[in-house]
């Protein structure tokens, strides 16, 4: 990976897989980030190539390679990488040898399953998941009961505060479509809340213009270069 010093500390934790530059810039604010055995808490502070920088005691060095892989994750995986109360973690099902300096980009909940992306390229993961950058993502939902069209407007209106869909589209008495550009937490499973419905089941079926096309649930597959620009390229 060619990086060019001196470089801003949070860039520089991105381009060692530690996570996107956001994160890195919280783990800088909160103390967990030393440069040659000195806690550094400042944002902007730049680093050379000599220098030596630890994350919570564990040093932190550029990967020679990048990793930009899709996973279909199943129902019960947690998308973080560590949670005392959860023993399923999704970056355990991808099959490859450097996993660990894997995260992911944006998230999933427990009880949601579908595509997502993990890479060890925190400039990139910054980029595709920031909320400004536009992508859209597409999810099919279904209900307890069947969905009244009125619900639906009333989502993509935005009258259900403070969310909105950018369309759907129904595909069933009780299952539909829809597209977000600007994901918050549990958005989806709040909106159909708000209206008196129960999500069954909730699919990440589309990341821009990538598609699972045939990759099975629980499986994963390295992106191709195509897809990893065609990405970059949507964001706005």
């Amino acid at each position: 990976m060619n990086i060019e010093y001196p470089i801003r500390l949070q860039s520089y934790l991105a381009k060692c897989g530690v996570g996107s530059r956001r994160f890195c810039e919280t783990l800088i604010q909160s103390g967990r980030v030393k440069v040659n055995n000195r806690v550094v808490t400042q944002q902007g502070v730049k680093v050379e190539k000599e220098d030596v920088v630890y994350v919570d005691d564990t040093l932190a060095e550029p990967e020679e390679r990048t990793y930009y892989i899709l996973l279909n994750k199943p129902r019960g995986y947690v998308c973080t990488n560590y949670d005392p109360n959860e023993t399923s973690y999704a970056r355990d099902l991808i099959n490859i040898v450097d996993r660990t300096v894997l995260f992911n980009v944006g998230r999933l909940d427990k009880d949601s399953q579908g595509l997502i992306i993990f890479t060890n390229d925190g400039d990139f993961a910054n980029r595709v998941m920031h909320p400004s950058s536009g992508i859209e993502k597409e999810y099919l939902v279904k209900t307890d009961r069947p969905i009244v069209k009125k619900d639906m407007d009333d989502m993509f209106r935005g009258l259900v505060k403070p969310y909105r869909i950018k369309s759907y589209m129904l595909k069933s008495s009780n299952e539909v479509t829809v597209v977000l550009t600007e994901g918050k937490n549990r958005e989806i499973r709040n909106m159909f809340d708000a209206k008196g419905y129960v999500v069954k089941k909730l699919m990440r079926i589309r990341i821009g213009s990538i598609v699972a096309d045939g990759l099975e649930i629980g499986k994963c597959r390295k992106l191709t270069s195509a897809e990893v620009n065609s990405l970059l390229k949507q964001v706005q």
